[in-house]
């Protein structure tokens, strides 16, 4: 899943163990979510999605990826 929060943790001059703190998780998970390797679940892309002020449908890039998958689903 795309994501928008190495974007946004850098325009908050946020580092990945930072971030971890404030929501709860391992600065890994971060690495992972920043990297497209792990999806947040809708608790920790909520939380995230206040640190930096944003809806979690921005943070998480909701449309594009939903467009992506529908993409998927119709060459099926």
């Amino acid at each position: 899943m795309k994501t928008r929060v190495k974007e946004f943790r850098s325009a908050a001059n946020l580092t990945q163990q930072q971030l971890a703190n404030l929501v709860h998780v391992s600065s890994r998970t971060i690495i992972s979510i920043e990297t497209g390797q792990y999806s947040p679940s809708l608790l920790l892309a909520y939380r995230m999605a206040q640190v930096f002020g944003v809806t979690v449908e921005d943070l998480c890039c909701l449309k594009e990826n939903k467009e992506m998958e529908d993409k998927q689903y119709e060459n099926l």
